[in-house]
């Protein structure tokens, strides 16, 4: 009988020794500290979608862009104008509705609203009862208008430095160790964290024009975004200072602001190329180092 039990607790003990190598073993696998994760999405409008939104509708607040709102949301600025019956020179206006859904382009709708020229006017013998007017400033001008035309572009007047661009046109923002890589998997990171000083210039990674200079997306800090072509934008966060404004046109290596810490932990630029509204990895565009 004692020994029975003795056997069974030998059993029980070389049970319990290889659940527990089992279960070291498990943690062994895992990296210390874990991983870090870099998310920059905020509240009901998320930065940095991986696949651009497709539900509901954004009110055009004062300071926006069309490019910033579609830097937001994820879209291609083509396609969101387009969705939105939106042309040349792409205004909107502070209260406008942006629409991410299918439904018909605010445009398409107040078209189809509109009575037919054919049909025989109606008349009343009542007055309008009141007619809606754009709200004015003190000195009388209209400040709806957000956005600025093409056509206004300027070209910018701080330093240009020479740097070394790559093959398909890019250079680096700045010097500095990078701290953080791009990932494509959910809301990870959409560009890569550069380590710098504090007031050390940002440079344009490539010749382009600025569509927006401010600090209306959250978890980026004082951000500018520059449109290269149709196809790429590029965007520069945590800035401490801007020294280029909406509609001023930057080459490859101007200075366009200084570094800083706005909205991170620390004094870092957040570098980010998109195509086609899509964040890309800036790796695999600029120069090898």
């Amino acid at each position: 009988m004692i020994r029975s039990v003795e056997r069974i607790s030998n059993h029980l003990y070389v049970l319990a020794s290889v659940m527990l190598l089992t279960l070291l073993g498990g943690c062994a696998s895992s990296p210390p500290g874990g991983v870090e994760v870099v998310d920059r999405s905020q509240g009901r409008a998320q930065v940095a979608q991986r696949q651009p939104v497709r539900t509901g509708q954004y009110v055009v607040q004062r300071g926006d862009t069309l490019y910033s709102i579609a830097f937001r949301f994820g879209w291609d600025w083509k396609a969101l104008a387009a969705h939105n019956g939106l042309r040349d020179p792409y205004l909107i206006r502070v209260g406008q509705v942006i629409r991410f859904d299918n439904r018909a382009p605010i445009a398409q709708q107040q078209a189809a609203a509109r009575p037919n020229p054919a049909a025989p006017a109606v008349t009343t013998t009542k007055p309008a009862a009141s007619v809606a007017r754009p709200q004015t400033s003190s000195t009388g001008s209209s400040q709806v208008q957000v956005a600025k035309p093409a056509a206004t572009t300027t070209a910018a007047n701080t330093p240009v430095k020479p740097v070394a661009r790559s093959s398909t046109g890019w250079a680096w923002p700045a010097s500095g160790t990078v701290i953080s890589r791009f990932s494509s998997n959910g809301s990870l990171n959409k560009g890569i964290d550069i380590a710098g000083e504090l007031g050390q210039p940002v440079l344009a990674a490539s010749d382009g024009t600025v569509v927006y200079a401010g600090s209306g997306l959250r978890g980026y800090g004082e951000l500018i975004i520059i449109k290269h072509s149709d196809t790429y934008v590029s965007a520069y966060g945590h800035n401490r200072r801007l020294l280029v404004r909406e509609g001023q046109q930057v080459k490859a290596g101007q200075t366009i602001a200084e570094m800083g810490s706005t909205g991170a932990d620390r004094v870092k630029l957040h570098f980010e190329i998109r195509r086609q509204g899509k964040p890309v990895d800036p790796l695999q565009y600029l120069p090898r180092r």
